[in-house]
């Protein structure tokens, strides 16, 4: 196995927005960013950016995806809910992808995890979307969503107002 030659950062960075930059400007290249986003790799708290040869620091300001987009199919405890990212990924809620959220600066932040770790963050639209197919948690207090056969219950947000 070949060593990995760890670059350290270059300049890479992805906003709370979903943007890429590199050395400060936008990355134009859609395709680019899809290709970086396939080699995207989280350890701990870093991400990096990991091909056979290199690995490579990148900055990121939040969630390094943004899901922009969700589809509903069934009703009820069968219903799934597939989320697109703004690099394209597609996922379906459930036990590989959970959905869930995590501490932000303005409260909980909806995430749903794309893969090994790394989450995209549901963008306001998609969140209402969601929040309008709240049910009642079952044998619990609370709501939630279901989808892939799982039930995801929301932060009890009232109890902090």
């Amino acid at each position: 196995m070949p060593n990995i030659n760890v670059c350290g950062d270059i300049g890479l960075a992805i906003a709370r927005d979903g943007t890429w930059f590199y050395e400060g400007s936008p990355i134009q290249r859609m395709p680019l960013v899809k290709l970086f986003a396939s080699v995207l790799h989280r350890e701990g708290e870093d991400y990096y950016l990991v091909t056979p040869v290199e690995k490579v620091l990148i900055a990121v300001e939040g969630l390094p995806f943004v899901a922009v987009a969700m589809e509903l199919q069934g009703s009820g405890k069968t219903q799934r809910l597939t989320f697109r990212t703004n690099v394209d990924d597609e996922v379906t809620a459930g036990p590989r992808h959970p959905l869930g959220f995590e501490e932000g600066e303005g409260g909980p932040v909806p995430f749903v995890e794309v893969r090994d770790g790394l989450r995209a963050r549901l963008a306001r639209p998609v969140y209402y979307e969601l929040a309008a197919l709240a049910v009642e948690a079952p044998k619990r207090k609370g709501l939630g969503v279901w989808s892939g056969g799982s039930f995801f219950l929301f932060p009890d947000i009232g109890a902090d107002l």
